[in-house]
């Protein structure tokens, strides 16, 4: 297969994995903002948090190299070798889900039980429907590697919508089961998953007429099964030593992804009610990263790994492939970088209005503001990243992998102490501010590895990463009148919270003279208006503030 063949394939998934971002992404907003008013933010820290931190820590560590591994290389290669080793996940998958389950039930803080029951039961099924899903590995990674674009958006999208409703309607009908709720489904979710990808081989290899059973390596569900004959090893042994070198980085890379959320769960620095506040606003900050940058990452690392050889020089590979590779990484750097700086200029200025629409006084007031707009300078750090990153994982020889290995892990030490440090000295927005110097020193690394790449030969994809003046001058004037308007708009919202506060201790002051007399009669001030009526506010003061109930 050409390289645009493969650079077209490539396209199409990651616009098919933008559109799955786009629905999972909407679900799961709509979704918070339902669960918000019907659990507590402890229980939703919980979830958010510690579980799903349990359980992807599960995952990453267990299937992460093998994917980066089994997806690199030529393209002729023993299959059955391949799926032996993707199938060695699964038992990799109950140590660590057995190891990580003790430590989140024996070593770590438990919540109280009369707010937030079934914390064991909880573990135990979010580190076992981690195990479920790596049943499902070996499909993945072949379907992957033949580009089964629909494949993925239908099992992934069919996974999500029926787990958001079966969330739902617990939440709606059974809301003191509490994590029973959240178990349930993160386990159903699980399970539909895999049963998507076996029921569709299932259907493609028992059709020999089908033109994709026909491009597959396997003719048969068995030949999908862990297999070993005499004639040849149990598993390819580049794979496995290119898998551990992996194994390696991922480890590192996992503690760099999920840091804040390792130090919320393991250093108690926030409690579990501030890490649900915390985790929504993450989610919102990171709403356009994983609705855009992610697909793009994932897909276009794989056209990168199938397009160029690991172990040689640009200038000993086929110029085409090292052509076409140069423009598309020029087109994406230009593409995370001008979607990036829109992301920050306009975001920094509306933070407090996105965070009053979507959970009002409660996130638009105190640190969140404050979360999002660094959010949005770590949005762009984080697009860059993701696509220099893509291309250095899938370029760099197994030695050069392993030297990266110990810079992630001087890198990981570092922002593990930063992120402590700055979190006692500013609060949770230390988390992001020690993310964005993570992410700086990444980038850092990757640019070096591509600038030494094509030093060598006439391409110069870096050339992404300038912008010309006007444009940047352009972002600069959008950058201040939206910070004029924001300004404008604080001074009419504090404004209207003045008389507000106002009101409310009117309506105090009254509420004491309406209470009953000795005789029984009521107060001298119970006549006072309603709130929306009162003579000392707005009339929107009523929407602006909340008059606890009386004794």
């Amino acid at each position: 297969m050409g390289s645009r063949e493969v650079l077209g394939q490539a396209a199409r998934l990651a616009s098919s994995g933008l559109l799955l971002q786009v629905v999972f992404r909407l679900i799961t907003f709509v979704l918070n903002a339902f669960i918000l008013r019907f659990l507590s933010k402890e229980i939703f820290g919980i979830v958010n948090v510690r579980l799903t931190l349990l359980y992807s820590t599960t995952l990453f560590l267990a299937r992460e190299a093998f994917r980066r591994a089994c997806l690199s290389g030529a393209a002729q290669r023993d299959w059955s070798q391949t799926l032996n080793l993707l199938w060695l996940t699964v038992p990799l998958g109950v140590f660590w889900s057995l190891f990580l389950g003790w430590v989140w039930l024996q070593l770590l803080e438990v919540p109280d039980p009369h707010v937030v029951p079934h914390y064991g039961t909880g573990v135990v099924v979010f580190g076992f429907s981690a195990v479920v899903e790596l049943l499902g590995e070996p499909f993945w990674v072949l379907a992957q590697a033949h580009m089964f674009v629909k494949l993925k958006v239908i099992a992934e999208s069919l996974s999500v919508i029926l787990k958001s409703v079966l969330t739902a309607l617990l939440v709606l009908w059974l809301p003191h089961w509490g994590l029973y709720i959240f178990s349930l489904a993160q386990l159903f979710y699980t399970t539909v998953l895999v049963l998507c990808y076996v029921i569709y081989f299932a259907k493609i290899l028992g059709s020999p007429e089908s033109a994709k059973q026909q491009a597959l390596p396997v003719s048969s569900m068995t030949d999908l099964l862990p297999s070993m004959t005499k004639s040849r090893a149990f598993v390819n042994w580049e794979e496995a030593k290119l898998t551990w070198s992996f194994f390696k980085q991922s480890f590192l890379k996992q503690i760099l992804t999920e840091g804040e959320r390792y130090v919320m769960t393991f250093l108690n620095v926030l409690n579990f009610g501030d890490q649900g506040v915390y985790d929504i606003v993450n989610n919102l900050g990171s709403l356009v990263a994983r609705l855009i940058f992610q697909p793009i990452e994932e897909s276009f690392y794989i056209f990168f790994a199938k397009v160029l050889e690991r172990e040689k020089d640009a200038t000993l590979q086929k110029q085409e492939d090292v052509a076409v590779a140069a423009a598309v990484l020029e087109s994406l750097l230009k593409l995370a970088l001008l979607t990036g700086l829109t992301i920050t200029v306009f975001g920094f200025a509306y933070s407090q209005l996105v965070l009053d629409i979507y959970g009002g006084v409660m996130l638009s007031s105190g640190s969140g503001p404050v979360l999002l707009r660094a959010y949005c300078l770590y949005v762009l750090l984080l697009a860059i990243n993701g696509v220099t990153e893509c291309f250095t994982f899938a370029a760099m020889s197994k030695e050069e992998v392993d030297r990266y290995n110990f810079t992630m892990l001087a890198l990981s030490s570092s922002f593990l102490m930063l992120s402590y440090v700055l979190t006692r000295w500013c609060g949770s927005v230390g988390f992001i501010l020690a993310n964005c110097f993570n992410m700086g020193i990444r980038i850092t690394q990757s640019l070096r590895f591509i600038y030494r790449y094509y030093w060598k030969s006439p391409y110069r994809p870096l050339a992404g990463l300038s912008l010309p003046p006007v444009l940047l001058g352009t972002f600069a004037v959008s950058g201040g009148i939206t910070a004029a308007s924001e300004a404008v708009l604080q001074v009419k919202r504090k404004r209207k919270l003045f008389f507000s506060q106002a009101c409310l201790k009117e309506h105090r002051r009254t509420r004491e003279q309406d209470s009953p007399q000795d005789n029984g009669e009521p107060g001298p001030g119970h006549r006072h208006k309603t709130l929306n009526g009162c003579s000392s506010c707005p009339a929107e003061a009523g929407a602006l503030i909340r008059i606890p109930p009386g004794p």
